[in-house]
């Protein structure tokens, strides 16, 4: 069946149902002897075979033992049924059919109305061509590509690209294990949360509360996904999940089995408003998991995330403007600053920020004296320390000073950093600036209104398109606190796009250089997809596109934020100086590939490997006639004709370029190696036929 899952070992045993998720501790020894002994009494072998693997899996110390559903997979309506095709049977009768087996096309009538199938044990069924369509079961050597669907230029040309593709995640993750195996700095992902409310497809069906492996399945199309998503962090990277209540302990489970154990960095706690309807307890959070891909690395290399402390520069500039208003009168100053900093907001600024609320004699920088200057714990020493007015010795604090000589307290006297109180019988207290803690440890709790995501998305697309989006702001501040200014930052649940507007409006602010690659589907609410369904529109039509989420949502959406104007015609902004390209994920045969037909589909991941800067090289008329091309202001290279690789040598020596990456057209080794030879060492070349080609035979089914 297209949702057939694998075999569960208790209906194997005719005991019924195993639970779809549990966390299990090991049989004991004498159990899983006796379980071997019984299965050694078994005559089918298959059956033997499979109760075996799934038994095996269960010897564990811990963790999440769940049904591994298979097949997964997904359906292509715009491919073309062909001979050798894999397909699904995706109408029966003239209605949907979501339970089709996969078949493979052994051969097409003469006209090409029908087609014989034969499935995976053998058996044939004769189907007309309209009912079928191409799929392709995860696992299946898949030769992917990158059709690039439209662009915006209007960041520099040297910027990156950010990279935005409509497909099927698992798919156009194996595509990146190509183009970014150990490149990213940041994956940020918000997978459905399996609220049980058909929030998700698995194999083209919605997954409800009355599924009863919804769990399991959740777990396994999961488990995939991060097991891809590990190969593609740096050393230093690190992964940030977003998930709700329903599956928070599992998922937490599955990344230390996935991503192990000792790489947990927190479980961030987003509280995001009251529910007062709630029966019991207003459950409002959501959470943020967090995993290094390698914590020892960061603990080895010192890395250390600090935020500013927020209201920061605002409370720093309103300090200096009433001191100049004061004419440098620390008391007046002073007042009017207080009164100033108890009527702001706490989501402006926040109390590590407005407790600084005196101004300096002298200098008027914002300071706090309420550091204690006795010894923790008690003990200190004691000694006579001279109020300056009075010249008579200050009360010395119970536990003693916490400095221990008269000559280190005369130091922070003199630097300015003890308070005094009127006269003597004040013990003193330490000072700090303002501006010298400029930054802090962000707590793993943090409180945000969720609603003001829809209201920004809302503004953004001019009308309600897309339920709970996440909040921008939110993730930047994740963002900025995680990665490097430069950091390449991957959302393959890109659902509204809410990371890749994180990212640019990022770099608008620091002048950064991150680049976002974002992958979403085109899925529909199950709402939309009854509703065109029932209108007569199937998955592929262009009406039953347009409603999908990339189309509908996420290109839009993003396309207003840089160029600040709506479909519509409209007005939102004055627009953000980025680049920006839309793709759609495309599946390629080999034959096309190797006589060089696809060449443009493959184009689009060529230049992503090369790190998505300036423009793709595509195979135009006039590269043809050259032999070669050379992207603009980008880095990549292709030669398209190997005997052309002197010219092309030529012509890179002769002008000034960032070419990092040649790839050389050619199925030949030979060709290849010798073609190379013309090129510096700074100079990346790839075969690209035999490289790309041996690059997803990984996939291959043996």
């Amino acid at each position: 069946m297209f949702s057939r899952m694998s075999l569960n070992i208790a209906e194997a045993a005719g005991a019924g149902h195993l639970p779809a998720a549990v966390t299990v501790t090991p049989p004991r020894a004498e159990t899983t002897s006796s379980l071997e002994r019984y299965l050694a009494e078994i005559s089918d072998p298959i059956l033997r075979e499979n109760l075996s693997r799934e038994i095996g899996s269960l010897k564990r110390e811990f963790g999440l033992v769940f049904e591994r559903h298979h097949p997964e997979g997904i359906r292509l309506p715009k491919h073309t049924v062909k001979r050798g095709s894999k397909v699904v049977v995706s109408t029966v009768n003239g209605k949907p059919n979501k339970d089709s087996e996969f078949y493979r096309v052994h051969r097409l009538n003469r006209d090409e109305s029908t087609a014989l199938l034969v499935d995976a044990e053998g058996n044939e069924a004769i189907h007309p061509i309209a009912n079928l369509t191409v799929a392709k079961e995860f696992g299946d050597v898949m030769y992917p590509g990158l059709r690039k669907l439209s662009e915006i230029r209007r960041g520099a040309p040297e910027a990156p690209v950010h990279t935005i593709i409509n497909g099927e995640n698992y798919h156009a993750l194996e595509a990146l294990q190509y183009t970014h195996t150990g490149k990213v700095d940041l994956i940020y992902i918000d997978p459905p949360y399996n609220t049980g409310n058909a929030d998700w497809k698995y194999n083209d069906r919605y997954v409800d509360a009355k599924d009863g492996y919804r769990h399991s399945k959740w777990l396994s199309f999961m488990e995939k996904r991060l097991a891809i998503a590990k190969t593609l962090l740096k050393p230093t990277g690190v992964l940030i999940m977003a998930i709700g209540d329903d599956e928070h302990h599992r998922l937490r489970l599955l990344a230390d089995d996935v991503l192990g154990e000792g790489n947990f960095i927190s479980n961030i706690v987003w509280q995001g408003g009251r529910k007062n309807d709630s029966r019991f307890i207003s459950n409002g959070a959501d959470y943020m998991l967090v995993y290094a891909r390698n914590r020892e690395l960061l603990v080895e290399r010192d890395v250390r995330w600090r935020e500013a402390k927020q209201g920061l520069d605002l409370v720093l500039n309103e300090a200096e403007r009433l001191w100049e208003e004061a004419g440098h009168n620390a008391a007046e100053a002073s007042v009017k600053f207080k009164r100033w900093l108890r009527a702001l907001p706490r989501e402006v600024a926040m109390p590590g920020v407005t407790r600084y609320d005196q101004l300096e004699e002298g200098t008027g920088r914002p300071f706090n004296a309420d550091k204690d200057m006795g010894w923790p714990g008690g003990g200190g020493p004691r000694f006579d320390v001279l109020h300056p007015i009075t010249q008579k010795p200050v009360s010395v604090p119970t536990g003693g000073w916490r400095f221990t000589t008269p000559a280190r307290m005369q130091e922070e006297i003199d630097a300015g950093r003890v308070q005094f109180g009127p006269d003597e019988r004040k013990i003193p207290r330490g000072k700090s600036y303002l501006d010298e803690i400029d930054s802090q440890v962000a707590m793993s709790v943090f409180d945000a209104d969720r609603t003001a995501a829809s209201k920004a998305l809302f503004n953004i697309l001019g009308d309600k398109r897309f339920p709970f989006p996440k909040d921008q702001l939110v993730l930047s501040r994740w963002f900025r606190l995680m990665a490097p200014t430069d950091a390449v930052i991957l959302d393959f649940f890109g659902g509204s796009g809410t990371t890749a507007e994180a990212v640019i409006r990022l770099n608008a602010e620091d002048s950064g250089s991150r680049q976002a690659i974002l992958v979403t589907n085109n899925e529909l609410s199950k709402a939309d997809d009854t509703k065109l369904r029932k209108a007569g529109h199937q998955p592929g039509d262009d009406e039953y596109e347009a409603l999908g989420v990339f189309h509908h949502v996420t290109k839009p959406r993003l396309e207003t934020v840089v160029t600040g104007v709506r479909e519509d015609g409209s007005k939102y902004s004055d627009g953000l100086d980025a680049n920006i390209a839309f793709f759609e994920l495309t599946y390629l045969d080999e034959p096309e590939i190797v006589t060089g037909r696809a060449f443009n589909d493959l184009a689009g991941l060529f230049w992503l490997k090369a790190g998505g800067i300036g423009g793709t090289v595509e195979l135009t008329a006039g590269a043809k006639a050259d032999g070669f091309a050379i992207s603009a202001s980008g880095r990549t290279a292709v030669l398209f004709t190997p005997g052309r690789a002197q010219a092309l040598a030529g012509k890179l020596a002769a002008t000034e370029h960032a070419i990092s990456h040649l790839f050389i057209v050619t199925d030949s080794e030979a060709q290849g190696d010798e073609a190379a030879t013309h090129f510096p060492g700074g100079i990346t070349v790839e075969r690209i036929y035999g490289n790309y080609l041996e690059a997803f035979q990984v996939n291959r089914k043996d």
